[in-house]
């Protein structure tokens, strides 16, 4: 079965924005785009939600064409205009979208049936759908139990108050550490699967 993987940015004190979304608290630079774009590289399905969507179509499909355009630029836009993505939302539709996929209802069997399908290239069916950034969208996901993983970069900031990540949790959620790495801005990437026994 496909695994959907939280990939987010966060505080110290677990926080993935601030009060107004701001993420201007966020360190990402050449090595960890470098160490990203390896592990995402190997999926080719994307899930979101409806503003991190928006926020990725205004500026990835062009991203390569800018005449400043950097070498991950290149790369992720690259990725991006082949991915399939997914995205979580009542108010889009689908008309015109390319390669996208709107859910808007039945979220629980929606997700469960695109993670029991193989990948759209034919690939292994244990692929990772990474759900980008959304903490509205992973909410929704993590209150009905469809997240597999937590791929978190820590930032060295505490926040005080923002947007949660964890939130609206009922039911204690147990985590195994799969991986950690510190890179050169201080960032700390925690890997954690979900602990399902």
């Amino acid at each position: 079965m496909r695994k959907i993987i939280s990939f987010m940015h966060i505080s110290l004190d677990g926080f993935v924005a601030g009060l107004n979304g701001e993420m201007d608290w966020i360190k990402v630079d050449e090595e960890i785009f470098n160490h990203v774009e390896k592990r995402i590289s190997k999926g080719d399905t994307a899930l979101y939600g409806r503003a991190t969507y928006e926020m990725m179509e205004n500026y990835w499909p062009t991203a390569a064409n800018k005449s400043a355009a950097t070498r991950h630029d290149i790369e992720h836009s690259k990725w991006y205009s082949k991915v399939h993505k997914i995205v979580l939302s009542k108010s889009l539709k689908e008309s015109n979208l390319a390669n996208t996929k709107i859910i808007s209802n039945n979220i629980s069997d929606s997700i469960n049936e695109i993670k029991q399908s193989r990948s759209a290239s034919g690939g292994s069916e244990n692929e990772e759908i990474l759900l980008f950034g959304s903490p509205t969208a992973t909410h929704s996901l993590m209150q009905l139990n469809l997240i597999d993983g937590y791929w978190l970069f820590v930032n060295p900031v505490i926040l005080g108050q923002g947007i949660p990540l964890f939130a609206g949790i009922k039911d204690k959620i147990n985590l195994k550490l799969l991986t950690t790495r510190q890179f050169n801005s201080g960032v700390t990437e925690l890997s954690y699967t979900v602990n399902r026994q």
